[in-house]
């Protein structure tokens, strides 16, 4: 009998050391019932209508989502232990645990209704329930991929089909604290909030291919891409992320004779970006742009966590959505941890949180860091760019809002990445050295010993 430490009734899920063969994994063939089901459930994964309450239906689907998919979790039985796996147990351990005993002292909030606060992070989970369905459908790279990228025309199509057919008057000007209705107009003109999680993977894809092939074509894709976001989403973290992601990536990936004249045009194209009046209202501290509201929120929350070391360190949690009045009656202010970011997250889950939070999407780049910059890893380079994008936005728009999105994409790389191992076209594996070829197959001599 082979002493394997898995359950017999599941299988295993076993990476290859070599190719079937040099075919590229982005030249598999679609299983069309594979497609339709990732299609389906990828907008739930990516937390698409987690704000959504104007599509009550799919809210509130989204919200039960994380515990309506923790039966896939099981699947991550099905072989290996996904890389990762401790580094995300421990976090949603910490960001569920700590806060909610710290509001026992802070607000005086009992553990349980504490622990409703952290709803938000839930999501977390969906690196094991995602790795799950995976191991349970062993999809192929192209349905992966042309799901993401399908979704991706799809999240743009709708736009343009909401913004031609949405008269005036659907746009709000007025609407209650913390709302965000989505079609609103303001000083930024009329806004369409369309969540474009996989909008952006598309756009960061084309650009990946245009550097990959040269056709003109991706790079027409890439900046329509921008110039929707640009003029119809009118979001400033999304506008100055897509930026600073394309000109990183033009300096990255350009030949050296064109580099130096690409890092000489970016100031240029920098200070035309922010000639849009509201782009740069970014750094305006006009009191219409709420600079006021937010400068008051950090000087009480600086306020609240003192002179102490553990507070700063461990953070003090937060009140319950459950209660009625909430934090802006505690603070006798429209006080929204969302508003400031990573201050928000030390004040509610500490410095020792924030850092556990942040290397999430970390972990995901990491991972990611042997991607080649050619077409069949486009990609997952572009899932990679994604992950760079949230942390560069992130003093504007905080991880804690949207964490599926990085648990799903970390999911995919370490799925994508073990999946067939050495020889796959799209990494740039490290030859192993003699050593570690040694202990290796000493490894799996042992392994297949009688017991």
């Amino acid at each position: 009998m082979i002493a394997t430490g898995r359950a017999p009734w599941l299988g295993t899920f076993q990476p290859r050391t070599q190719p079937e063969s040099m075919v590229s994994p982005a030249s598999e063939p679609i299983r069309w019932r594979n497609f339709i089901i990732l299609f389906l459930l990828l907008p739930l994964f990516g937390e698409v209508f987690h704000y959504m309450k104007a599509v009550p239906p799919m809210w509130a689907l989204s919200k039960a989502f994380p515990i309506l998919s923790l039966p896939l979790c099981f699947f991550v039985l099905k072989g290996d232990r996904p890389v990762g796996t401790r580094q995300l147990l421990l976090t949603l351990l910490y960001m569920f645990l700590v806060p909610s005993f710290t509001a026992i002292y802070s607000f005086q909030q009992n553990f349980f209704l504490g622990l409703t606060s952290q709803v938000k992070l839930l999501p977390i989970i969906y690196f094991f329930s995602f790795t799950g369905l995976m191991r349970l459908m062993k999809p192929s790279a192209t349905e992966i991929s042309k799901s993401f990228l399908w979704l991706s025309f799809t999240n743009f199509a709708i736009l343009l089909l909401l913004w031609a057919i949405t008269p005036q008057s659907a746009y709000e000007s007025h609407y209650d604290v913390g709302d965000s209705p989505i079609f609103s107009f303001d000083s930024r003109g009329n806004r369409i909030r369309m969540p474009l999680y996989f909008g952006i993977i598309g756009i960061f894809y084309c650009y990946r291919r245009f550097f990959a092939n040269g056709k003109w074509y991706w790079l027409l894709g890439t900046f329509s891409g921008f110039g929707l976001v640009l003029w119809l989403v009118r979001a400033r973290s999304e506008v100055l992320g897509l930026a600073c992601l394309i000109g990183i990536n033009a300096v990255r990936m350009s030949k050296p004779a064109v580099r130096v004249a690409m890092v000489a045009l970016l100031p240029f194209a920098f200070a035309g970006l922010l000639s849009v009046p509201y782009v740069a209202s970014v750094f305006s501290t006009d009191a219409s742009t709420g600079f006021d509201v937010r400068r008051i929120t950090i000087q009480k929350t600086i306020e609240f966590l003192g002179n102490s070391p553990v507070r700063w360190a461990i953070g003090v949690g937060s009140l319950s959505p459950l209660d009625p009045g909430g934090m802006i009656d505690y603070f006798n202010h429209f006080f929204f941890l969302a508003d400031i970011t990573w201050l928000g997250v030390v004040f509610e889950f500490g410095i020792i949180g924030a850092v556990l939070l942040f290397f999430i999407p970390a972990r995901g780049v990491w991972e990611s860091r042997m991607v080649k910059q050619n077409a069949e890893g486009a990609f997952l380079g572009a899932l990679q760019d994604y992950l760079i994008y949230a942390i560069l936005i992130s003093p504007l728009y905080p991880l804690t809002l949207s964490p599926g999105e990085f648990a799903m994409i970390l999911a995919v790389l370490v799925y994508e990445k073990q999946r067939i191992g050495v020889g796959d076209p799209r990494f740039n594996f490290a030859p192993q050295l003699p050593f570690v070829s040694r202990v290796t197959s000493a490894q799996k001599l042992s392994s297949g010993a009688s017991v």
